[in-house]
């Protein structure tokens, strides 16, 4: 079969998906590697992918969004998302999908009891996550640096504000899905804000994983029940597999093999 996959994004040397396929690739007997691409300029995602000729592809930060551009079709979820995180090559032609949204939803599935959520940051991944807590009846609030990129949002039909104009409310989840505390110890939010919002929720989340980043540990030392973003790439990639193979492989074996993946990180 011998079959090529990537994942493009800058930075991209942390990133523990070629670990997770290539366990799965060789668990189930596929003549296939997935490897690492740092891309520094999304533009010239589609040439790249050609030219090195993938047949599928996961995208990471900060390329979910120009990626989706660059498709010949969308499926799914994605065309409410506007980015993508999976493609696949299909006669000549890329196909995106999304599968950050439901992968993220499956991850929260065991906090109960979430009806509003503070979604920190205003990329790709934030764009997954409130239309898939939205299509579940949750009610999603964006938060954003800067007032630019929250106009999707405001568009469709989000309530969106930047750090200016952000009046402090009650959220039950706090999301984030900034890059701080991904190579620095930074926060997503001004400290003083961010105490207050963690003091009167019940759950937090970061979508980066691996890591107990800033933002997580203001969430232990409040004693708010937390967790990193391990169990949403486990579940968004599980879905990118199947879809690189064409629903071939029965999910549960996918999802087992990288379950036994992640038992190897150090």
């Amino acid at each position: 079969m011998n079959k090529l996959f990537t994942i493009f994004g800058d930075p991209i040397s942390h990133s523990i998906s070629p670990l997770l396929h290539n366990f799965t690739l060789n668990s189930l007997g596929i003549d296939g590697c997935y490897i690492r691409t740092h891309l520094k300029d999304g533009n010239t995602f589609r040439d790249t992918f050609f030219n090195n000729k993938f047949d599928g592809a996961n995208i990471t930060v900060p390329f979910k969004e120009v990626a989706f551009t660059q498709c010949d079709e969308i499926r799914g979820i994605a065309n409410e998302i506007k980015a993508i995180n999976t493609v696949i090559k299909r006669d000549d032609k890329l196909i995106g999908y999304n599968t950050d949204a439901p992968g993220f939803y499956e991850s929260i599935r065991e906090f109960s009891d979430i009806k509003s959520a503070l979604i920190l940051g205003a990329g790709g991944t934030a764009k997954a996550i409130a239309n898939i807590l939205r299509a579940n009846g949750i009610k999603c609030t964006i938060l954003n640096r800067s007032h630019p990129r929250i106009e999707y949002f405001i568009k469709s039909g989000f309530r969106a504000y930047s750090w200016e104009d952000f009046k402090v409310d009650r959220f039950d989840i706090i999301i984030n899905t900034t890059s701080a505390g991904l190579k620095d110890d930074t926060l997503p939010l001004k400290k003083k804000l961010l105490t207050e919002l963690i003091n009167d929720t019940k759950y937090c989340i970061d979508v980066i994983y691996n890591k107990q980043t800033p933002f997580l540990k203001m969430a232990k030392k409040y004693k708010k029940p937390y967790k990193d973003g391990s169990k949403m790439l486990l579940f968004q990639a599980v879905l990118a597999f199947d879809i690189f193979f064409d629903n071939r492989y029965k999910k549960d074996d996918i999802e087992k093999y990288m379950k036994r993946a992640f038992k190897l990180l150090p």
